[in-house]
């Protein structure tokens, strides 16, 4: 059996244990794969596994080898889904498995924001310390968290995670939601979306990107928003109008910590890229060790299922 790992680098840099599925078959490991050269590479497979590189109906139509997509991830937008069931191929993915290491992500942009953190190494390494009078120095205020209200847009996994751990730190936790959670936790309360816009000090995304959410925070929302407010995005780019956030940015009366873009690798003309008050990482949120680890493993179980006879995390259209 020929399994092809079409973009294995993010996933796996040579610091994550990846035996068990290197031993599962014959199974080749590309870096990267151009859309192009995925017909050439996995012709022969059966089983594909991809991140970011998409498989699209021309594509699937032309592996007439294939019989499993496994996802390394949560989300599938990479995969025609509707193709690959009319093709007779099976679709599964991994749930869940980044859900701490991307509430960690919100709270590490959020920290770096009211503790002002990065500011402060730069300020130490370029000598404010040294010459300073006093035993330490302070560029601009240091903000507690406890009693803050913070906004979580979209309550699954992530977004509970992330109401958890600001209830450790003593914050009021508001909560938009598409659908009415079962049980919410003690001190989050339900809210309209305007509501919360305009009530929380933080504004956290974690929903889906659906047609429904896209470019859910655009200048219209962003006009609710308190004048020094935080808006944090580790859900997806497409979530925000990035054009109207700029824009809001330079005003100097919000401020952004994000870990997506709209386009990944962004375009160099990105408007968040030149603007100021604002932090932004790679898109390496769910990218602990510990969840890459995760990943393989139920990525190991998906195929061992399959093989089984007994599929797991099956993707529909």
């Amino acid at each position: 059996m020929n399994i092809t790992v079409l973009d294995y680098h993010t996933l796996n840099s040579g610091d994550i244990d990846d035996s068990e599925l290197l031993n599962l078959a014959n199974v080749t490991c590309y870096p990267r794969t151009a859309e192009k050269d995925i017909v050439d590479r996995a012709f022969e497979s059966e089983i594909i596994l991809t991140n970011k590189t998409p498989l699209s109906a021309t594509t699937l139509a032309n592996l007439p080898n294939l019989k499993l997509i496994s996802v390394l991830a949560t989300g599938t937008n990479v995969v025609d889904i509707a193709a690959a069931n009319k093709l007779g191929i099976t679709v599964c993915n991994v749930p869940a498995y980044s859900t701490e290491s991307v509430a960690q992500m919100v709270f590490a942009h959020i920290l770096n924001h009211y503790q002002r953190v990065a500011q402060h190494h730069r300020a130490v390494a370029k000598g404010d310390w040294q010459n300073c009078n006093d035993f330490c120095f302070r560029h601009g205020s240091l903000q507690s968290l406890k009693n803050k209200t913070i906004g979580i847009i979209g309550f699954g996994e992530t977004g509970k995670q992330a109401a958890q751990i600001a209830a450790a730190f003593g914050m009021k936790v508001i909560v938009h939601s598409r659908t009415q959670p079962e049980v919410l936790p003690p001190n989050t309360t339900l809210s309209d979306l305007s509501s919360l816009f305009q009530q929380s000090d933080i504004v956290s995304l974690h929903c889906p990107l659906t047609p429904h959410t896209e470019q859910l925070v655009n200048h219209k929302t962003l006009s609710l928003m308190k004048t020094d407010a935080l808006l944090i995005n580790c859900a997806r780019g497409g979530l925000i109008n990035e054009q109207d956030l700029a824009d809001k940015l330079k005003t100097g009366t919000l401020f952004a910590g994000v870990d997506v873009l709209s386009t990944e690798p962004p375009a160099t003309d990105n408007p968040l890229l030149s603007a100021p008050n604002i932090s932004i990482t790679p898109h390496i949120a769910w990218a602990t060790l510990e969840a890459r680890q995760a990943l393989i493993k139920v990525t190991v179980a998906n195929i061992k299922s399959y093989l089984a006879g007994e599929l797991q995390n099956l993707v529909h259209a």
